[in-house]
């Protein structure tokens, strides 16, 4: 015969045990919502811890390819884009274009080429504080590209200007927020395509993100 042991009423938590409990628990899933989950799904970081983790940017791609899949549909289908037909991270930040054409030809401080291969795409920002300005042209060899011009910084996203099938660009960028501002390319043709990204101005680096 088995004899079980039945744990008393004084063994059992009680109800404030239970509480804290639970309450320890939804801190420690806000905390990895917060840190983790949002910045690497939604590129949104609210503590910078993500940026710090390199998560944001991943949650940046992942918007990004989001993005031109839902284009991609809507040119294939042919009908009217809708706005609200992809979702916007809470953190972007409603921002006139601030591009515009240099008055004046200049030396550049960093030239930059790259090639694309079909379906590829990259990614190269100017680290720039607020306000500051920068020049840029970029030219495609062999083909055309999708761009997205727009920035990121401490939880804040803008985009200054897309656009689909473009061989060239130039102009200016002016910062709205300190931060990271600059290109994404992504090649839809069928053969490889180089770039060359030719800037100047007010920033501290280049670099490829």
């Amino acid at each position: 015969m088995t004899t079980r042991n039945i744990p008393s009423a004084i063994d059992l938590p009680s109800s404030k045990q239970l509480r804290n409990s639970t309450l320890i628990a939804m801190a420690i899933a806000a905390v990895i919502l917060g840190t983790v989950v949002l910045p690497a799904e939604y590129a949104i970081d609210p503590t910078g811890i993500g940026r710090a983790l390199q998560l944001t940017d991943m949650g940046e791609i992942k918007q990004q390819l989001a993005l031109e899949a839902e284009e991609d549909r809507v040119v294939d289908s042919g009908i009217a884009p809708i706005a609200a037909a992809v979702a916007v991270p809470a953190a972007a930040i409603s921002q006139p274009v601030q591009i515009k054409a240099p008055q004046t030809q200049q030396a550049w401080k960093d030239v930059t080429k790259f090639v694309l291969k079909p379906g590829e795409g990259v990614e190269y920002k100017l680290e720039m504080d607020k306000n500051a300005k920068a020049t840029f042209n970029w030219t495609v060899e062999g083909g055309t590209v999708n761009y997205d011009t727009h920035g990121d910084g401490f939880g804040r996203n803008v985009s200054y200007e897309k656009g689909r099938g473009v061989p060239s660009k130039q102009g200016e960028i002016v910062a709205a927020f300190g931060g990271n501002h600059g290109w994404f390319w992504r090649n839809r043709g069928q053969a490889d395509v180089s770039v060359t990204l030719k800037t100047a101005g007010d920033y501290s680096k280049l670099f490829r993100n």
